[in-house]
Parts: C-alpha cells; sequence; structure tokens
C-alpha cells in the first residue's frame, strides 16, 4: 500500500538548509492502522504530507496506492490526492457558510457527481459517523468534536486507499478525543480502512496498531 525509500526532505531558510526527514524506509501495508509519534518538529508532519503528495521529497521513492508519486504529471497527482487519499487535519478546516451535510459532499460535487448523489453520500457518511441529527447544521453550531465527524466523513466519502489525521485530536477535550479515537478505530477495524495518524501524544499513538516514533527527521529502530 505505501512504501518509502530512502526518502529525505531538505527545505532552505535563506542560506541555511534543514534537513527536515533522513533515509526514511517505511512500509506499510493496506488495512493497517499506524501512528506516527514524536516530540513537535520532528518530521512527522512532513512525512504524512509527502506520504499524501501535498508535498515532495527532496530525494527518494514514494509509492502509495501501486503509484510512484514522482512520476505523475501535476494533473494525475491532483486527482491522486482529491481520488485516494482522505486527510484528517487538526483544524477541521470545515466552510463555515455551507451546512455538515454540503460540507462531506463537496468532494464528490468536485468529482463531477450530480448534487442530488452527493448529498445522499454525505447523509450515508454522516450516519457512518453518527452525524444525521447535525446535518443541516453549519460548523459553528456543532461542537468540536462534532466537527471533527464530520470532516472524517467528508474524508471518507470518496472511498480513499489511505486515510491521513494529522493532530485529529489536538483540539478537542481528552473525553471527546478518545470518541474520535475510537471512531479511527472502528473504520479500521469495520472498513479495513488504512490509516496513518500523526500525533505528539502517546496515549493517542496507543490506539493504532503499530507505533513508530521519530527523532530529528528519523524513524527510531
Amino acid at each position: 500500500m505505501i512504501e518509502l525509500t530512502g526518502v529525505n526532505k531538505t527545505y532552505r531558510r535563506g542560506p541555511e538548509e534543514i534537513l527536515a526527514l533522513r533515509r526514511i524506509n517505511l512500509s506499510i501495508a493496506a488495512g493497517e492502522f499506524v501512528a506516527i509519534s514524536g516530540k513537535s518538529g520532528c518530521g512527522k508532519s512532513t512525512l504524512l504530507h509527502i506520504i499524501g503528495g501535498l508535498e515532495p521529497p527532496t530525494s527518494g521513492r514514494v509509492m502509495v496506492d501501486g503509484r510512484d508519486l514522482a512520476g505523475l504529471s501535476d494533473q494525475e497527482l491532483t486527482q491522486f490526492r482529491r481520488d485516494r487519499v482522505g486527510v484528517v487535519f487538526q483544524s477541521f478546516n470545515l466552510l463555515p457558510l455551507l451546512t455538515l451535510e454540503e460540507n462531506v459532499a463537496l468532494p464528490r460535487v468536485l468529482q463531477g457527481f450530480s448534487y442530488y448523489q452527493a448529498r445522499k453520500e454525505a447523509a450515508h457518511w454522516l450516519e457512518e459517523v453518527e452525524l444525521s441529527h447535525r446535518r443541516s447544521h453549519k460548523p459553528h453550531q456543532v461542537s468540536g468534536g462534532e466537527m471533527q465527524r464530520a470532516a472524517i466523513a467528508r474524508a471518507l466519502i470518496n472511498r480513499p486507499a489511505v486515510l491521513l489525521a494529522d493532530e485529529p485530536t489536538g483540539n478537542l477535550d481528552s473525553a471527546t478525543a478518545a470518541q474520535i479515537l475510537e471512531l479511527f478505530g472502528r473504520l479500521h477495524r469495520d472498513w479495513r480502512q488504512t490509516v496513518v495518524l500523526v500525533s505528539h501524544a502517546a496515549e493517542v499513538a496507543a490506539y493504532a496498531d503499530r507505533v513508530l516514533s521519530m527523532q530529528d527527521g528519523i524513524i527510531l529502530p
């Protein structure tokens, strides 16, 4: 499913080079729930973004769902991100003027599906995350946990090959965070959804089947 070989990522800040990732070799099988843990600045979010095709590595090979991301054109990479990768962010990233149902339906509309079909599928996924009763509410009318569940439904509506979660509980209280993590676990068990989650918190990473620890841009043995 996911295979990284010799991946390095370097950023330039003026004349200075910052090595964010160093010689990353990583294999994640289809259907795995993997957490990447480490302190802020260790490179875990950069690694997640490279897996999702959100940014390229400086060197090395990235294979996701049978695709060599370096071999994709800009248009193909955009389509890959839209169709095969679901991303859940810490800040939810819901559009404030749309209802939860409209937010969830949006990726399907962007794929060219009819508004009717997109909303029908959105209703299904809102039911999966136990939000049917909030479908007509706008983001400011619901709790943080409900916004994150809606964001998860939006990430899943295109049935992605991999679901990426970047500190998905960072803005939530501990009880709500536990509910969101249990939801990730259920999606993994019931749908065999491949999940890659990054977090600085060990108690969050513990929900995964496998935990990788990062430090200074490397995955610790």
